[in-house]
């Protein structure tokens, strides 16, 4: 196999990194100054021909213009882990403060791993494939990775950061441990394909930097499309290793030093720590020895040959630009998932959780985003490849999608499967100092796409919002929703998401992007949105929501008050009540009952639906609900339940309901007790009330 020509200078440089021989001493061996070799290595000048014979002659090494050299010849050089040495002025970091940013779970990483790939997508007439492969190594091929990546030479290093009571140290101790006592190690790769790849110079400004050198540089390339922006998410990478240790392997879209495939690099993230009386920052990377002077005792990335990749587990499957990520020692910190086959469950519904818009297409969108997971066990595969089908994980939300991409909506839904489509209005601050006549801020009209649930929905009567690279940014439940109304689910697409290019459009991308934490979670008050936006923005954003609730209704349109309520004669026993007392700080009034169904049952006990409205709360809410018979005369028993159920927008807790802030109403299913009836249950009307528990928060 023979390598494409290469540019003299990324040559010439690579073979002094090779040698160890510096510029200096190479200079002083072929008769010219120092800067000559400088100013040819970087490119700002060539020698002629002469002079690079010579230059070939001290070297002992074919010409760059040798095409049929060996590619282990022109690219093996001499590894080494390079440790950052501890800051002069005594500053400590006793961990990596962006990797606390998210928990060290596997959903989050493949959120944000995946979102970086969806960003770095590079022919938008196809997707970009991710790639996930969990790859757990026993016995001898655990012993040939540790060998490729020096762990010998790291154990000092790790024995040190492993030793103080902080909290990192703590893992890396257990980590450790864990090593010695089971002699297993779980990789996890994550290869994109049709993405840029880790472009740019060693140093400088670039995807390579931003990535391998640098904190908080997002360096997006894509543009308002990019789901990221804060150069936070990388960290995930890092904080998913118990070691946090990765290795990456880069083919790059556009050529650097002259080549294109197989830019390889290691990090290591370790806090503060002393070996042999030395005292390191805690990052170290993995390459090449430096030999410019200006970054001296440096590792820089290498351009490996094929047998090396596959040493370290890094091989690519394909030749197309991306990037592949070794995740050294992968697990999951919530505790979900131990095994392979529970981690490779769990990246399988992260993904189709958080991308099943990415991966719909249609007549008029081709899907962004293919996806796939497998587990290995010394290169036998445990699980297969699995590609993630979006409409199998979520089948009416994927319908809706498709059908907007198919324009097959609809106005009003009269049958199963329709897609009711409705416009959003969305009202686009301006930015600081352009607000002159532009009044409140530009229309964008958002697309609200509504459709009957599918049977198997966890999960209902809620709206997927998204924008961009059609991530899913919140999950929103609408208020004041008719009660009994259909379970429904609903995507509402904003930005680019709707497919529009207009100036509009990328201006409400904008605004929402900066309306999101690092967590891209939410559209809500941020440093970027209240800095960069006139006033009013937050008041949109909430505008913008209530017009999401309000067109949700519009489709799903208000029930007939007098419907499924049941016979007149059952409606005049059963009674419903708000509770009484105070108001709750947070809150602006009480939860009060809206309606009850039932009636009594065989063995003479009270059957009931219970509706519940709650006002709007910064808290959560825990509820008592009671039971009481409105007899003829004297006060109202109270009768105890004899089992609670609840439906929507809570959880049974004891003889308690909990019921998340936010939420506005609830559904609760209730059985009394015919034993504690003072008497049979038709000679009494029910009254329910639902006060707050003793001791409840709210």
């Amino acid at each position: 196999m023979s390598s494409p020509q290469e540019d003299f200078g990324p040559w010439l440089g690579r073979h002094l990194r090779t040698s160890g021989t510096n510029q200096a001493q190479f200079a002083e061996q072929i008769g010219v100054t120092r800067a000559a070799v400088s100013a040819w290595i970087s490119g700002r000048s060539e020698p002629r021909d002469e002079m690079k014979q010579t230059i070939v002659s001290a070297l002992g090494i074919s010409s760059p213009e040798d095409t049929s050299a060996p590619v282990e010849d022109r690219h093996t050089g001499r590894l080494q882990w390079h440790h950052r040495p501890a800051h002069s002025d005594g500053g400590r970091e006793y961990g990596n403060a962006a990797a606390f940013a998210f928990n060290a779970d596997l959903s989050v990483l493949a959120r944000e791993a995946t979102q970086n790939s969806l960003d770095e997508r590079r022919d938008t007439s196809r997707p970009v494939r991710v790639s996930y492969t969990l790859h757990e190594l026993t016995g001898e091929s655990l012993s040939s990775f540790l060998t490729a990546i020096q762990w010998d030479e790291l154990s000092a290093h790790f024995t040190s950061a492993a030793s103080t009571d902080q909290k990192v140290a703590r893992s890396l101790r257990s980590a450790l441990d864990d090593l010695r006592e089971d002699r297993s190690l779980v990789l996890l790769r994550i290869d994109d394909f049709n993405a840029a790849g880790l472009t740019g110079p060693e140093y400088g400004d670039g995807r390579f930097a931003a990535v391998i050198r640098r904190q908080l540089d997002s360096h997006k390339q894509a543009g308002r499309r990019a789901g990221g922006s804060y150069g936070l998410g990388k960290a995930t990478l890092w904080a998913t290793s118990k070691f946090g240790l990765v290795l990456v392997n880069s083919t790059l879209s556009e050529t650097h030093e002259g080549r294109t495939e197989r830019r390889v690099i290691g990090r290591l993230d370790l806090p503060w720590h002393q070996v042999d009386g030395e005292a390191f920052a805690g990052p170290a990377w993995f390459g090449e020895p430096e030999s410019d002077p200006e970054h001296p005792r440096v590792s820089r990335s290498w351009w490996a040959d094929e047998p090396t990749v596959e040493k370290l587990c890094l091989a690519r499957d394909s030749a197309e630009p991306g990037t592949s990520f070794l995740i050294v020692g992968a697990h999951d910190a919530s505790g979900d998932a131990e095994t392979l086959e529970e981690m490779h469950e769990k990246l399988v519904r992260a993904l189709a959780d958080g991308f099943w818009a990415a991966m719909v297409g249609g007549a008029t969108a081709v899907p962004l985003l293919d996806a796939r997971v497998t587990a290995l066990r010394n290169d036998e595969v445990v699980v297969a490849e699995r590609r993630v089908d979006p409409h199998e994980h979520h089948p009416a939300l994927s319908r809706a999608l498709r059908a907007y991409f198919d324009n097959e909506t609809v106005g009003e839904l009269t049958a199963a499967e329709q897609v009711a489509r409705v416009d959003v209005p969305l009202v686009v601050t301006p930015r600081r100092g352009e607000g002159r006549g532009l009044g409140k801020g530009r229309l964008h009209e958002a697309v609200l796409l509504v459709t009957p649930a599918a049977e198997t929905a966890a999960v209902t009567n809620r709206v997927i919002c998204m924008r961009g690279n059609r991530m899913t940014i919140v999950e929103h439940r609408p208020r004041e929703v008719p009660l009994g109304t259909p379970p429904f689910q609903a995507v509402l697409l904003a930005g680019l998401a709707t497919g529009h290019e207009d100036d509009v459009t990328a201006a409400a991308e904008d605004f929402l992007r900066a309306s999101e934490p690092p967590e891209h979670d939410k559209w809500d008050r941020t440093e970027e949105l209240t800095s960069s936006y006139e006033k009013g923005a937050l008041t949109r954003l909430r505008e913008f929501r209530s017009e999401i609730d309000k067109a949700v209704r519009k489709v799903v349109g208000r029930r007939d008050v007098e419907r499924n309520r049941g016979p007149k004669v059952l409606r005049d026993l059963l009674k419903f009540e708000g509770t009484t007392g105070m108001r709750s700080r947070g809150a602006s009034g009480a939860p009060s009952v809206r309606n009850v169904q039932g009636g009594v049952d065989s063995s003479g006990a009270w059957s009931v639906t219970v509706d519940v409205k709650l006002p709007e709360s910064e808290n959560p809410w825990i509820l008592t609900p009671v039971a009481k018979f409105d007899v003829r005369s004297g006060g109202r028993p109270t009768v105890r339940w004899s089992g609670l159920t609840a439906i929507e927008g809570c959880r049974v807790d004891g003889a308690n309901l909990a019921i998340e802030a936010g939420v506005r109403q609830a559904k609760f299913a209730a059985v009394t007790d015919p034993a504690s009836h003072p008497v049979q249950g038709g000679f009494a009307r029910l009254v329910v009330e639902v006060p707050k528990a003793r001791g409840g928060v709210s």
